[in-house]
């Protein structure tokens, strides 16, 4: 049976096995080189730092997916958007994980306040498109051969799902 549950310090040794595989075997991420249990700690350290939630799916004690969101862009304006990543490992796709991994992502953005969710999507990633427009999520920008990976050049894809349910004039702070 899967469970959600937040991530823990000790499940970062399976989080960078699923990373480090969607980097060498996919064009999920954008990266070629395989993170170092450094750079994955940091990265954690750094999302709780910040109040960004992780979340895993664990299957029998294993953890089998992750997902979280983290900051748009770096600009003040852009505050109440986030953008979030979800994966899961490769021979346990196709079994609905990465839903259950979505619903406690957008609960926590409509929790903290965010307005907008930003998805970044390989246009051929056609799973994770699927996954996202069926939480509402809708397309917003399709920008052309702006990554290269495996010898070819890469589509990507912006998807937003604006929250209806959070302020429409948050206060500036």
């Amino acid at each position: 049976m899967i469970t959600i549950r937040p991530a823990r310090e000790a499940d970062l040794a399976e989080i960078l096995d699923i990373y480090n595989h969607v980097i060498l075997n996919t064009t999920a991420v954008y990266q070629y080189e395989p993170q170092t249990p450094e750079v994955r700690r940091a990265w954690y350290d750094s999302k709780l730092k910040d109040g960004y939630p992780v979340f895993v799916a664990e299957d029998a004690g294993r953890v089998v997916g992750l997902s979280s969101y983290g900051p748009f862009r770096a600009w003040a304006a852009y505050k109440y958007t986030v953008e979030n990543s979800v994966y899961v490992a490769a021979d346990q796709r196709g079994r609905g994980i990465a839903r259950l991994l979505m619903q406690p992502l957008v609960d926590s953005a409509r929790g903290q306040g965010y307005h907008a969710i930003i998805a970044g999507i390989d246009a051929t990633n056609e799973a994770s498109l699927r996954l996202h427009r069926s939480f509402g999520f809708e397309e917003v920008a399709h920008f052309r051969q702006v990554g290269y990976k495996f010898g070819r050049w890469l589509d990507l894809k912006f998807l937003e799902l604006v929250l209806a349910d959070s302020p429409a004039q948050p206060v500036d702070g």
